[in-house]
């Protein structure tokens, strides 16, 4: 069977057919960088990543681009505030998300282009639509005259008519029409510019992807995804900019992942409920979050909490108990070749794993396959004699699909006492320099694995979690 894909311009699953038999064009929206990424950012990285794994596992060469928008209102107004640089402010806050994202396990795309880097390119795009009539300079702005693409509201399923204006600045009277959005934002005093056949000013949020796709992927794509919240205005208006100027479609299919719910309360500011996935991750182990994330599949809204997380990190022990007892019992076993079927089983265990993600990158369910298959791998470990052959078929098969869940499911090595002293002396040395953030870092990065500090008037005391 082919691998299935929930379409979501049509809404419906369809077979995966790539333009180039035996390659992939994926293109995922990426974040804002003005600050550290919250946990419903971190979810779109994890997802798509464990997309692109399915897809090279599967015998696809995945040709994958992220991008970053690096200068915006948001990013102006933080570096405003901070008395620094737009380019200062965007430069840590992705080299941030590159420590964030890859503790979590995501493998960084081929390009991650930013808008700063593609300013010429986007003036380009701009102009060739004002060339064929879609797009019209007012006041030092650019609009794209939203009703001349007739296919508009084609991804969100909405009549044009009843849609309302989604751009990121209010509606004024400079616009044709209410939903007409903007391209090229006229520079304000002060604000970061650059020079175009309009006046200095700087790109639009929407244009900025556009551009993008077309430089790095061409004009049609495979798969362009990204979260569920950027399905409208957002991906509707990238299909319009792309396809009027093209007369292609952009990509064959689109992918929208849920959101995320803390506490069973939609995530958002205003609530006070908004989770950095940075302080997650310096709380928990990042690959129980990844694992968590990958319990529900990706277009399913998810719940988050930290009881939520610890039945993840007992589900994913359960895993790696499994695997440590059969690695284990190698040192006690001969080759009797075929027994009772087991290799056969391990097989079918694989295949059952393929189907699941074959529909629609069902990584839940190829979760419950992980399951099963720690639970016939607990049955045979317990086994009088074991051969040799099932046992290494079994760790086999743990690599195999791990590796496309972006899981190691070996146990880490534990630290040696001389190592975690090192760490210890290397905290107390920050500490003594007031380098808190650093002193905490390793305070959790030995909690991670495994190591708890206590704080005394004779000094540090650290002892080894008990584990079940």
């Amino acid at each position: 069977m082919a691998i299935q894909i929930l379409n979501s311009l049509t809404m419906k699953k369809e077979p995966f057919i790539p333009m180039e038999e035996g390659k992939v064009k994926m293109y995922v929206c990426g974040p804002t960088v003005y600050n550290y990424i919250h946990i419903g950012n971190a979810r779109p990285p994890i997802v798509y990543d464990m997309v692109r794994r399915y897809l090279e596992y599967r015998g696809y060469e995945v040709f994958f681009v992220s991008n970053f928008t690096d200068v915006d209102d948001k990013i102006i107004r933080a570096a405003s505030e901070l008395g620094e640089d737009v380019f200062d402010v965007a430069n840590r806050f992705i080299e941030a998300y590159h420590q964030d994202t890859c503790a979590l396990g995501v493998k960084p795309a081929d390009i991650h282009p930013r808008v700063t880097e593609t300013i010429s390119d986007i003036v380009e795009f701009i102009e060739k639509l004002e060339q064929k009539g879609y797009a019209y300079e007012s006041g030092g702005d650019v609009y794209f005259r939203t009703r001349k693409f007739k296919e508009y509201g084609k991804l969100s399923s909405q009549s044009i008519d009843d849609l309302q204006s989604g751009s990121r600045i209010e509606v004024d009277s400079r616009k044709e029409d209410p939903l007409d959005f903007v391209l090229w934002k006229a520079a304000k005093e002060g604000e970061i510019s650059w020079e175009s056949p309009w006046g200095n000013g700087r790109p639009g949020w929407h244009i900025e992807c556009s551009a993008m796709v077309k430089k790095y992927l061409g004009d049609t794509i495979d798969i362009h995804a990204g979260g569920r919240d950027l399905s409208f205005p957002h991906h509707e208006n990238e299909i319009a900019q792309s396809e009027a100027l093209t007369d292609k479609p952009m990509a064959n299919y689109w992918m929208h992942n849920g959101f995320i719910n803390i506490d069973n309360e939609k995530m958002s500011k205003s609530l006070g409920n908004f989770v950095l996935a940075h302080d997650i991750i310096r709380q928990h182990s990042p690959e129980v979050v990844r694992f968590f994330m990958l319990t529900a599949h990706y277009r399913s809204p998810i719940n988050f909490s930290s009881e939520l997380l610890e039945g993840a990190k007992n589900g994913l022990d359960r895993i790696k108990t499994a695997l440590r007892t059969i690695k284990h019992r190698l040192d006690d076993c001969a080759d009797y070749g075929e027994q009772d079927g087991w290799l056969d089983k391990v097989s079918e265990l694989r295949t059952r794993f393929i189907q699941e993600m074959d529909d629609d990158f069902n990584s839940a369910n190829g979760i419950s396959v992980l399951f099963d298959a720690a639970k016939e791998a607990n049955i045979y470990s317990r086994e009088k004699q074991t051969s040799k052959s099932v046992l290494e078929a079994f760790i086999s098969l743990f690599d195999e699909l791990g590796g496309v869940l972006g899981l190691s499911l070996h146990e880490e090595a534990e630290l040696l006492d001389a190592e975690v002293d090192q760490l210890i002396e290397k905290r107390n040395q920050a500490r003594a320099a007031r380098n808190f953030q650093e002193a905490d870092d390793i305070r959790d990065q030995l909690k991670n694995q495994g190591i708890l500090l206590e704080d005394t008037p004779q000094g540090v005391r650290w002892k080894r979690e008990a584990r079940t």
